[in-house]
């Protein structure tokens, strides 16, 4: 199969693919997503085959507008329009109840709720107009890899497995969307996956109680959401974070085990410890932000254009947007610290 680069004036080709069951990738503000009709099953099917990814983990559903979660939702948690209202189109996720038999189970992973989205990217926002379906979402990229921030990560990994792709250049978040937690009608919202819509911003809109759900799924548990496992986003090459008063032992260590050393930091770090490192890869500047942006194209870049040993990956604090950018890189490197 050709996979081909859809452009902007090629809109209509590529919604015509999603009908017609076909598999196209396409931009959002967060990472590229593989899309597939959310309405067939035999499509879904596809996403997991060519992602191999495990069929118990949920998609999300990228939608044009709210009118179209109605389509599938009866009863919505009382905070649903004040959330919609103020995050939607954006990088948030919620979770419904949805009819029974409203979408195919293997899009919900076998649960009686389903996760839907709406992107802030016009061209995708025009995609999913023009299908006229709600497309199944999932970041286009092989299964437990880092997600792809650019088509160009998209087609490294699935060329000749999918239709096409549409390119609208690098995402600005670089992380997937916050998940939140609205099927319990009686409970207060519950993030399942951290991301840009912090758990502040949602309290400071709501004026009310938001919880965050801290557990890592294990093996043979059914993940509500997608990103809840314990080991993912992960590349070949073994990540290990390093904490800022670290940096002076960890890069001793390696030179003593005689590594070689792929470091993954800020330009503050590189400018300090990057100088006698072959392969470095820099965030933007030395924000939380450019660290988020950067994390899964750097992963990506000292894993598969750079031959290394082990990846040194800076620390943030786990506080706003650090706690999305920490969750990824915790995922990445299994968990796993340098520690002196």
């Amino acid at each position: 199969m050709d996979t081909k680069i859809y452009q902007a004036h090629e809109l209509a080709e590529a919604a015509e693919q999603i009908v017609a069951g076909e598999l196209v990738a396409f931009p959002t503000e967060t990472v590229y997503g593989l899309g597939a009709n959310a309405l067939l099953a035999d499509s879904v099917q596809k996403v997991f085959e060519v992602k191999g990814r495990p069929s118990d983990n949920p998609l999300i559903i990228h939608v044009a507008d709210f009118s179209q979660v109605k389509e599938y939702v009866d009863n919505f948690h009382p905070l649903t329009e004040k959330i919609v209202e103020n995050f939607w189109p954006g990088p948030l996720t919620l979770i419904f109840q949805i009819r029974k038999g409203a979408i195919p189970l293997v899009a919900t992973g076998g649960l009686s709720t389903a996760a839907f989205r709406m992107p802030d990217n016009k061209k995708t926002l025009d995609f999913i107009k023009l299908a006229g379906v709600p497309i199944v979402g999932p970041s286009a990229n092989t299964s437990g890899k880092p997600s792809p921030t650019t088509a160009q990560h998209v087609y490294h990994d699935l060329h000749g497995k999918i239709a096409g792709i549409l390119d609208d250049g690098a995402t600005q978040i670089g992380v997937e969307s916050t998940v939140l937690n609205l099927s319990d009608l009686n409970k207060a919202p519950m993030i399942l996956r951290p991301g840009a819509v912090t758990k502040e911003a949602l309290e400071e809109v709501l004026q009310s109680t938001v919880e965050i759900d801290g557990h890592l799924i294990k093996e043979g548990e059914i993940p509500k959401s997608p990103g809840m496992k314990y080991k993912h986003y992960s590349p070949d090459t073994q990540v290990m974070m390093v904490h800022p008063e670290d940096w002076p032992e960890a890069i001793q260590w390696s030179r003593d085990q005689r590594l070689k050393i792929g470091l993954l930091a800020s330009p503050d770090v590189l400018k300090e410890w990057g100088q006698t490192i072959k392969e470095t890869f820099s965030y933007d500047n030395n924000s939380i932000e450019a660290a988020t942006r950067g994390l899964f194209a750097g992963l990506r870049a000292l894993d598969e254009g750079a031959d290394v040993d082990l990846i040194f990956a800076q620390a943030f604090p786990e506080e706003g947007l650090g706690i999305a950018y920490m969750n990824r890189l915790k995922k990445a490197a299994a968990q796993k610290f340098f520690e002196k």
